[in-house]
């Protein structure tokens, strides 16, 4: 699985020959790395890399810690609440618009885009390209009105520069060259909406496979420190995004199979992760185990843009949820609404009963 993600030369991310059309995606296309071979994808990557740092990220832990308390606040007076609309949905959405230099106002828009794009509603557990076609024709409107929302923002930033990500973006330059305007409408439009929807899946992850593993919530709260090695064996147990789809560009032979130039492949990402030549009791969950070499967020040239956000909020809003509650349960899972898993591995919703200390 390794060898075929850090091959881009022959397992290709770009499926714009082979993949219904669409002229909302294409303007969405063009920002977004993901998507894209070298040498463009290091192109964009580096110039967007100049403007994203890790500094930039590990800043944010503060305003994190501020919106998550804030957010909690808000439900204190319940002993029931849904984890998702309360916290997992909208705690990612105002960091990112924040960052971006978006009014955090508009984040029930973010969330209707993520909610329609990410839905699933028009594609069953094994779509075809009839079923991608339709979906894309659905979710066209919402994608023109993303990119017009951006684009309006970002010429607003232009005319008046300041100190958010957007403007970095717009400055950033590397021998000359700069980001056109309509790269970073794709790029911001990938970080608004899916660079968002992965916490938010991540963190309800977290709290389903906590509360169905009994003792993992009390241990966590009894060693704090071991919170950052939950979440990974939570993002190798359930990846978000479980599958990564590739072109192959020459025959190639994966196992005895032979598979010829131009076929689609796909890196089951979960498969991997359960491995049992890369792991010990692979089908057990593990909230200290170490090493954890999952491939959720990816490897190789396309490694997740956004790991390291999704790792530092999933663990600032895991610990608060237990300083906050010393109980902490999901009382009927009849009640709980999953994603469509052949677009992402979540919860829609999660009502949660908690007990204060």
């Amino acid at each position: 699985m390794s060898a075929i993600l850090a091959d881009p030369a022959t397992y290709s991310s770009d499926f714009s020959s082979v993949g219904p059309t669409q002229e909302d995606f294409e303007v969405f296309r063009k920002g977004n790395f993901v998507g894209m071979d070298p040498p463009e994808h290091r192109e964009l990557r580096t110039l967007v890399s100049q403007a994203f740092t890790p500094r930039v990220v590990n800043g944010l832990g503060p305003r994190i810690e501020t919106v998550c308390g804030r957010l909690l606040d808000d439900v204190a007076d319940r002993d029931r609440f849904d984890l998702v609309d309360s916290l997992a949905y909208p705690l990612p959405i105002i960091v990112i618009a924040e960052l971006l230099g978006i009014p955090a106002s508009d984040h029930t828009l973010f969330q209707e885009w993520a909610a329609t794009l990410f839905g699933g509603d028009e594609l069953g557990e094994a779509p075809g390209m009839d079923d991608l076609e339709r979906a894309l024709n659905a979710i066209a409107p919402t994608v023109r009105e993303m990119n017009g929302y951006v684009l309006d923002h970002i010429r607003r930033c232009r005319e008046r520069p300041g100190d958010d990500l957007t403007s970095k973006l717009l400055a950033a330059e590397v021998d000359g060259v700069r980001l056109q305007d309509q790269e970073i409408v794709g790029f911001v439009a990938l970080l608004l909406v899916a660079g968002h929807i992965t916490t938010t899946a991540l963190l309800g992850n977290a709290v389903v496979t906590f509360d169905r593993h009994p003792g993992t919530l009390s241990a966590l709260r009894a060693d704090p420190d071991l919170l950052p090695d939950a979440v990974e064996e939570v993002l190798r147990w359930l990846p978000p995004f479980a599958e990564l789809g590739r072109r192959t560009t020459r025959d190639v032979v994966i196992g005895e199979q032979e598979i010829s130039a131009g076929s689609m492949v796909v890196a089951h990402l979960g498969a991997a992760n359960r491995d049992p030549e890369r792991f010990v009791a692979p089908d057990v969950f593990d909230p200290a185990r170490r090493p954890n070499p999952h491939l959720t967020f990816g490897h190789g040239i396309h490694f997740c843009f956004g790991a390291p956000l999704a790792r530092l909020e999933a663990r600032i809003a895991l610990r608060m949820l237990l300083e906050r509650f010393c109980g902490l349960g999901v009382p009927a899972y009849t009640d709980v609404t999953f994603q469509n898993p052949a677009v992402i591995v979540g919860v829609r919703h999660l009502p949660v009963d908690v007990t204060r200390r």
